[in-house]
């Protein structure tokens, strides 16, 4: 399955899950598209597990394929299983660039780097999976700072999680792997884990 590119805000409303984190999708109507978007079904577990798991990769925009893959390698880690899974989620270069706050959208992140606009290390890296190390530093190149997504996003100035830092020169680093309670507060990954091991 290749990657979504279709109505996000559609998608948050049938999944009842804001996947931009602000909470915009549902304001007006918190209720799921469509002609009979009213009437909510009740789910039955395995419906609650993919609902779950759906929320997530639409978060992150991965592929199901990409998803099953970082589950996959988060069985080989030591420690809870869901937590891993979503701490590798959060390391994805994209992700973290959208951390920063270079951009207001991991979206518009995943194109940042897709277009080669986004130094690791102070190297090229145009891999939106690439998956940081704590200590690794992240940074646009010099012209793309003048990109009106990114002065954008820096004049919203977006509130950072504490596990990325961001210097007066604009050079980000990934300090850290995040603790589970500093990001997707109400994800129940144990429910992911269970729908790929059922």
């Amino acid at each position: 399955m290749s990657r979504f590119t279709g109505s996000t805000w559609k998608v948050s409303r049938r999944l009842g899950y804001s996947i931009s984190e602000t909470g915009k999708e549902l304001k007006k109507r918190p209720y799921a598209p469509g002609q009979h978007g009213q009437r909510r079904s009740k789910l039955s577990n395995y419906g609650i597990q993919l609902q779950e798991k759906q929320k997530v990769r639409f978060v992150y925009g991965v592929s199901e394929k990409q998803f099953k893959k970082t589950f996959l390698e988060s069985a080989k880690m030591q420690g809870k299983q869901g937590e891993n899974f979503l701490k590798l989620l959060e390391s994805r270069l994209d992700n973290v660039v959208y951390r920063l706050g270079f951009t207001k959208t991991r979206a518009q992140a995943r194109q940042l780097v897709n277009h080669g606009h986004i130094l690791v290390d102070g190297k090229k890296v145009d891999i939106p999976s690439y998956r940081l190390a704590p200590g690794q530093t992240v940074q646009l190149k010099e012209k793309s700072k003048n990109l009106t997504i990114v002065k954008e996003a820096l004049e919203a100035q977006f509130a950072h999680v504490d596990y990325v830092a961001l210097d007066a020169n604009g050079v980000g680093t990934f300090s850290r792997l995040p603790e589970r309670n500093e990001f997707l507060f109400d994800i129940n990954e144990q429910l992911i884990v269970e729908f790929y091991n059922r």
